[in-house]
């Protein structure tokens, strides 16, 4: 049922987001680190998208997407007036997770900096994908406001994102790849 998305070039790394994800929106003389980051974190990119677009209806509080429903208020606010949703999970890899663990034990500064690089990255790539529909940063996730962050296993299950894209749900809800994303979208009706 899900389709994974054929991923255009995603835009230049953002180096004043990297910072505020390393919590260091002004710090100064790490330009060359930061650029080391950047530099070695690039080849470990993997970046992959699976999604499904549903037909959407709202009863009260429960959202309803084809044979999945959800009961939430802060969703069925956000998907008001639509009459579609596009749900999605996305990563940017395992590798990321691996280059980030070495750098641990080494530099925590490096591994830091990583984290933030790949972070920005998995958001660059739900933004592009999300541009297509919406606003860029418009979507909904499971864990935000009302929504269930156990609703992640009905939306894994949906779009069989272990053999899509190679992410998995463990039993604590952590995915792995961890930066990977998943969320919800709508699409008003009469658009796209």
């Amino acid at each position: 049922m899900s389709t994974i998305w054929n991923i255009p070039p995603l835009p230049a790394p953002d180096k004043k987001m990297i910072l505020r994800y390393a919590r260091g929106k002004e710090a100064t003389g790490i330009d060359a680190l930061l650029e080391d980051a950047i530099r070695e974190g690039t080849p470990a990119l993997k970046p992959k998208l699976c999604f499904a677009v549903l037909p959407v209806s709202l009863q009260g509080d429960t959202v309803i997407f084809d044979t999945l429903s959800v009961r939430s208020r802060g969703l069925a606010a956000f998907l008001s007036g639509c009459d579609r949703a596009v749900l999605f999970a996305a990563t940017v890899g395992a590798d990321a997770d691996r280059l980030i663990t070495r750098a641990e034990a080494t530099s925590p500064v490096r591994a830091l900096l990583l984290d933030a690089f790949f972070t920005e990255r998995v958001e660059a790539l739900c933004n592009s994908f999300t541009a297509q529909y919406t606003k860029p940063e418009n979507r909904f996730s499971p864990g935000y406001d009302d929504l269930p962050l156990g609703f992640q296993k009905n939306m894994f299950s949906l779009l069989d994102c272990p053999r899509k894209i190679g992410l998995t749900l463990g039993e604590s809800l952590l995915m792995m790849p961890t930066k990977s994303v998943t969320a919800i979208i709508g699409i008003q009706e009469g658009s796209l």
